[in-house]
């Protein structure tokens, strides 16, 4: 199963945007099509994003839904350790924390909207693809 790590603008635009790529990506996540990654930096990333007042207001999530959010991606995806530290993204260094969790999680991909990821575009065998790239990825070739 194809492993993928989401950067935590994946899952807010998910959230403000749920029939948009990015939340075709967690559907695509709960129904079983690829197994998801993430890290203690990454859920409290996600958990923080949530919260911040302009967000906030558009979502209008109480901090308990955010946790119960945030607390069932801890119990359903995989979880690294969080451990392994790299120094790849130089202009964003927050950034580092998917390539992080994907070398250490052993992922394919990196799904983000971020162009400081974008631009890297792979780091040793993990592509770093947007929302629409990863879906296309997922979709089974047509024979001819």
């Amino acid at each position: 199963m194809i492993r993928a790590v989401l950067d935590a603008n994946v899952f807010i635009t998910a959230v403000l945007t749920p029939s948009g790529p990015s939340a075709a990506v967690l559907d695509a996540w709960r129904a079983e099509r690829f197994a998801l990654l993430v890290s203690p930096p990454i859920l409290e990333e996600i958990a923080r994003v949530l919260a911040y007042p302009k967000i906030a207001r558009r979502q209008r999530w109480s901090k308990q839904r955010i946790m119960t959010f945030v607390g069932d991606l801890g119990d359903l995806a995989i979880v690294t350790a969080g451990a392994l530290r790299l120094s790849v993204i130089r202009e964003d260094p927050d950034d580092d924390r998917y390539v992080e969790c994907a070398v250490e999680g052993s992922a394919e991909y990196i799904v983000s909207g971020d162009r400081h990821l974008l631009t890297l575009g792979s780091y040793r065998n993990v592509e770093i693809v947007s929302p629409r790239a990863f879906l296309a990825a997922l979709t089974p070739a047509r024979p001819r």
